[in-house]
């Protein structure tokens, strides 16, 4: 594991941190290379060779990335698995793909598995890039905050059973009562 900065502008507005999983070096420095071209944003790259190592810094919170690029290809690990060992070290952290197989099922499949985008080596470059890495971590936001709220209506559908058709709550001894009348009694709502 070593350490790129990608992106050195005097006036930076942002920093987004990333997780390179990437086997080959000369790839990592082309991807670090385009990222540095970009303005008004901070990239702050920490390059993994291994699925392992990758694992290891996520796990371990030795770096908590904004946004995982993921090579599926690695020495110790390949194919679409590969997102699923991230997802499972990292869960709230956007990965996009990024891969020298120009292949629009592989592609489907892998945001199938989670993945936010599927990107080709050779056929980006850094501004698209980094129009990616942005709207990939905006749209994992919104996932986020879109399975938390999902959880809470599940939790609150298992407090209070109500049909909202007819307008009526179950209470804890099974009897069913108008909405109104039932919020009436137990909050200081009119």
């Amino acid at each position: 594991v070593f350490r790129l900065t990608a992106g050195e502008h005097a006036m930076q507005t942002r920093n987004i941190s990333i997780l390179l999983v990437e086997d080959n070096p000369g790839d990592a420095h082309l991807i670090t290379l385009q990222l540095q071209r970009a303005q008004h944003v901070h990239y702050d790259v920490e390059h993994a060779e291994l699925l392992r190592q990758a694992k290891e810094l996520l796990k371990n919170g030795t770096i908590m990335p904004d946004v995982v690029l993921l090579d599926i290809n690695l020495p110790d690990s390949s194919g679409l698995a590969v997102i699923n060992e991230i997802h499972s070290a990292a869960p709230d952290v956007p990965i996009i793909v990024l891969t020298g197989h120009d292949d629009d099922e592989l592609g489907l499949d892998a945001v199938r598995r989670g993945a936010q985008d599927y990107l080709v080596k050779g056929r980006i470059d850094g501004e698209q890039l980094g129009r990616a890495i942005r709207y990939a971590i905006e749209r994992k936001k919104l996932l986020v905050a879109l399975a938390h709220s999902l959880g809470e209506i599940k939790t609150l559908r298992g407090f209070l059973p109500i049909c909202a058709n007819c307008k009526i709550v179950g209470d804890d001894a099974g009897y069913w009562t108008q909405i109104e009348e039932y919020v009436s009694r137990r909050t200081d709502a009119e």
